[in-house]
């Protein structure tokens, strides 16, 4: 495992925490913990916060490969990294010719990094023969990542998952071709795709990758505090984690957890800054979708944000209120009023 030490002032968008641990072809990843790619979760306003406020990497919703290079408007919205000072789209795809022209034109684009999907569970994914499907031919995998890796300068990197099923566990395998074809780093959540999102991730099984490539290796699932973080690392001898579902509504956990890995103090930002990131989170999606679907898509994160806040629990009606509005004025008006500290910490002594 690369050794992780640095200090950590205040941060601001491009910072990192000191030192490098690890790199990426010419990229510089200097914090431990990233952001993982979600889709219809990690938009580029929630990973604009995220990277400013110490996430090592930041990485795009899935983009389907052929939808981005046709320019549909859906594929755009999710590789766009304006304000990501490291951006990295993530790819998805079954034919060698539409990676290989999706990742020239991310590259065109401005990405840093190019990643892989091929860990996503969802039917309509491996339904088509991508994401986590890809692990039943490694061979296609195989000609996908050179495709892929032919195509660009910049670095490519891989997202998988520990295999199919239980009685195919080929992460291993697919990992050590992969690094022999070019890629700089590989991410393994620790389920398989057959589990889906059930049960507790396996961070000790991803310990064969680590035995099987040298590249940097990321540990995915299941990572929630900087707790399990540390636990993960010495499970699975990965070289950083990433951090998911825990981080909607918390974009400034995967820096926080960055920081405990580190040694550094590791406490989430005080409740003015919290409102703040979840009102710049509320119009950002605004702008990048238009008010009719920005609200409506924004309302998981708000929920998330009011959750985390306990704001929910002391003010379940404005909470219904503010998740079911098309108004987005009063959307905001009732954003602000339920991540209002002083109410919050009157509410709690009640």
């Amino acid at each position: 495992m690369h050794k992780i030490g640095y200090d950590v002032g205040m941060m601001t968008a491009g910072e990192s925490l000191g030192s490098e641990v690890f790199r990426v072809g010419p990229v510089t990843v200097s914090e431990p913990a990233f952001l993982a790619p979600m889709s219809g979760v990690t938009d580029i306003g929630m990973r604009r916060i995220a990277r400013r406020h110490g996430a090592g990497l930041v990485i795009s919703e899935m983009v389907a490969a052929d939808c981005y290079v046709k320019g549909e408007a859906e594929a755009l919205l999710r590789a766009e990294g304006e304000g990501v000072d490291i951006h990295v789209v993530q790819l998805a795809g079954r034919d060698p010719h539409w990676m290989g022209e999706a990742a020239r034109l991310a590259e065109a684009n401005g990405a840093s990094i190019v990643d892989i999907n091929m860990g996503c569970p969802a039917k309509k994914v491996t339904g088509g023969y991508a994401g986590s499907a890809l692990m039943r031919d490694l061979d296609l995998a195989l000609r996908l990542i050179d495709a892929t890796v032919a195509a660009v300068q910049i670095p490519v990197t891989l997202k998988t998952r520990l295999g199919w099923d239980d009685r195919a566990l080929n992460a291993p395998e697919l990992a050590r071709r992969a690094e022999a074809a070019g890629v700089q780093m590989v991410t393994i959540h620790g389920r398989t795709r057959c589990q889906f999102y059930k049960g507790r991730a396996d961070w000790s099984a991803i310990r064969a990758v680590r035995d099987a490539i040298k590249v940097p290796l990321v540990a995915n699932g299941d990572c929630e505090t900087l707790d399990d973080a540390r636990a993960m690392l010495d499970a699975s001898g990965a070289d950083a984690v990433m951090v998911g579902r825990a981080a909607v509504g918390r974009p400034w956990l995967v820096g926080e957890i960055g920081r405990g890995l580190a040694g550094q103090l590791a406490a989430p930002p005080p409740w003015g800054d919290r409102r703040d990131m979840a009102v710049e989170h509320y119009e950002s999606l605004l702008s990048q979708f238009g008010v009719r679907a920005g609200v409506r898509h924004a309302r998981k994160h708000l929920a998330a944000y009011i959750e985390h806040a306990g704001a929910a629990v002391y003010r379940p009606d404005d909470r219904l209120a503010l998740l079911t509005t098309d108004d987005h004025r009063n959307a905001m008006r009732l954003l602000k009023s339920l991540l209002n500290e002083p109410l919050l910490a009157e509410a709690a002594c009640e």
